[in-house]
């Protein structure tokens, strides 16, 4: 799937050859083109009653379904069934490759649930046998990138809730249908950005919730991550399929685990939102160069045609003039980052290693005794209350556990999940976005509203209400 030529040139309006811009194209016919794109973008008719707020008859036992239970989905495989039976059932799982099916039932088996989940396999449409049950509550997506939009909208057809592992679409037409279909079925559509529930995020979002930042002013973000092998070379994706979009692609492929946190502490759907961007990318070397270094029988040996620069830089402002740096990294020898930086008025905090400076404590970082106090004065209470269910069922230092939880009790509740159907296509929509701007030169390109103005309204997340 070439993102570009499939969604980014907005064919009802765009042809491909539209695109074809060399060096000698003028800046202002680049700025012209990109007016002519964000007149189409920033449209979205409401298919239906709004999902802010969605609130649903309380499920005592959430009847869960995965599709995809490979590394990461098997991950929450591990987790749903760890609840149970309080909180939820597994009822069914389904993978392409049975070995990998079975070894979700395996799984839960050995977590103590008695019923035994009916098991999907061995086709690419397995899964659409399975989210026409009606004994499933709810549609747990684990799979490649572009089939969380189309696997997602199916299953809230069925009348299902879903959880898709990030991001919700890769292009903008997914993304507005995703929107769309939530909108007309009344029914959750989260995407399970996991960071968001991390012990340093919760804290740092407590911290602003109690004006210890003051008035935010910008911050950044990012996925730095060497994935050269065995995620990108390397037999850890399903037919590599991870790989193949660093050949259609060039712009920020995976912006929400940086980015999420950051709209959470910007209250970004909920009293400011996303304006514009702008984003370039370096070179691409890495992948060429490590290419040559491996099986010369291998499909992506010695190849020279990745799209993907080494580093993307993606600059965003926000309706209320804040700014947010995000970056994309994943084929050079920087060590592991999500940046997760904020600054405010008052206050200023920088991630790997995490450190805290406040205005009146000087012009360095908090000594260690007082940055251990503000931790645990503003430590969010939902870790100290699963403290021993983190600690014994972890997952990503245990926020991938608590992320679950979540979706279960508020669900077991009939409360709204934390994060909703335009949070994720917000924060996806950096994807397509980026790589609209870095085909153009860098042009500015405006994000679509996905909330249709409700963004102005002052709420709060759901986790932060707790006490």
């Amino acid at each position: 799937m070439d993102l570009k030529r499939r969604d980014f040139l907005l064919k009802a309006t765009l042809g491909a050859g539209m695109f074809g811009l060399g060096g000698s194209t003028m800046a202002s016919d680049r700025l012209d083109l990109a007016n002519k794109i964000n007149d189409r973008i920033t449209t979205r008719p409401a298919a239906g009653q709004s999902v802010i707020g969605l609130k649903t008859d309380p499920i005592k036992q959430v009847r869960v379904g995965f599709i995809g239970t490979g590394s990461r989905g098997s991950g929450h495989v591990r987790h749903y069934a760890a609840m149970y039976p309080e909180k939820g059932v597994v009822t069914a799982v389904c993978d392409i490759r049975e070995e990998m099916a079975n070894r979700a039932v395996k799984i839960v088996k050995e977590a103590g649930q008695k019923p035994k989940p009916a098991v999907y396999s061995g086709t690419p449409d397995a899964w659409k046998e399975m989210v026409q049950r009606d004994d499933i509550d709810l549609i747990v997506i684990a799979t490649p990138w572009e089939l969380h939009a189309p696997m997602a909208i199916e299953a809230m057809k069925r009348g299902k809730h879903v959880v898709t592992e990030v991001p919700v679409g890769l292009t903008l037409e997914e993304l507005n249908s995703v929107v769309r279909t939530a909108e007309e079925t009344q029914k959750n559509c989260m995407m399970l950005e996991n960071v968001n529930y991390g012990n340093e995020e919760l804290w740092i979002l407590n911290m602003v919730r109690n004006d210890i930042f003051g008035t935010l002013t910008y911050g950044e973000g990012a996925y730095i991550h060497n994935l050269l092998t065995p995620h990108l070379f390397g037999d850890a994706y399903y037919k590599s399929w991870r790989i193949r979009h660093h050949i259609t692609t060039d712009g920020n492929l995976y912006p929400t685990h940086g980015l999420g946190p950051i709209a959470w502490y910007m209250d970004i759907n909920r009293g400011d939102k996303f304006d514009y961007m702008v984003s370039m990318s370096s070179l691409q070397a890495s992948l060429t160069e490590f290419s040559k270094t491996i099986d010369p029988s291998d499909e992506f040996y010695n190849r020279d045609d990745f799209k993907h620069g080494d580093m993307n830089n993606s600059l965003i402002k926000t309706a209320k003039g804040r700014s947010i740096l995000m970056q994309h990294d994943v084929v050079t020898h920087r060590p592991y980052s999500r940046k997760n930086v904020l600054a405010g008025t008052k206050a200023y905090h920088e991630g790997y290693p995490s450190r805290l400076s406040l205005a009146g404590k000087g012009h360095d970082w908090l000594k260690e005794e007082e940055y251990k106090a503000y931790r645990e004065k503003f430590n969010h209470p939902i870790w100290e209350e699963l403290k021993s269910e983190i600690e014994k069922h972890g997952g990503h230092g245990g926020m991938d556990f608590v992320m679950n939880y979540r979706v279960l009790d508020c669900l077991n509740k009939g409360l709204p999940l934390d994060m909703d159907v335009y949070d994720g296509a917000s924060w996806s929509a950096v994807l397509p976005l980026s790589a609209i701007s870095v085909e153009l030169g860098s042009v500015p390109v405006k994000f679509p509203d996905y909330t249709n103005a409700a963004w102005k309204e002052k709420r709060e997340i759901g986790i932060m209400t707790l006490s």
